[in-house]
């Protein structure tokens, strides 16, 4: 019997409200704001994992590649079709981390917070 269960991802940026909005635009839905905690973004998505987008004063983006090689943390998203899926993504503010290999089923961006995701081949 598993101890917990996984209620929300959450990552850390200088903006939330705009980092929600990012991937609210990429994934569905809206995102949810309280006014008592305004440092604190709820999105919760279509038939997915729900996120949560924190302020964090001080936010650095990690490095990519990481000197060190270790990753740390990313989000896998599926898509139908890499090529129009990337059109879009770079179009909502997204960067190109890693797709030189245009034969593999996946290809690395980074969010406009600099958060590493993949956009994979389903």
């Amino acid at each position: 019997m598993p101890l917990a269960r996984s209620a929300v991802t959450v990552l850390d940026c200088p903006r939330p409200l705009a980092l929600a909005e990012f991937y609210a635009a990429v994934l569905g839905g809206t995102p949810a704001t309280d006014p008592a905690e305004p440092d604190w973004v709820d999105l919760e998505v279509p038939g997915g994992s729900a996120l949560a987008f924190q302020e964090a004063p001080g936010y650095v983006p990690p490095p990519w590649p990481s000197v060190g090689g270790a990753q740390q943390f990313h989000l896998d998203l599926l898509v139908e079709d890499l090529d129009v899926a990337e059109k879009g993504i770079l179009a909502l503010g997204a960067t190109v981390l890693d797709n030189d290999d245009k034969s593999r089923s996946w290809r690395v961006y980074a969010d406009p917070a600099g958060h590493p995701f993949c956009l994979c081949a389903c």
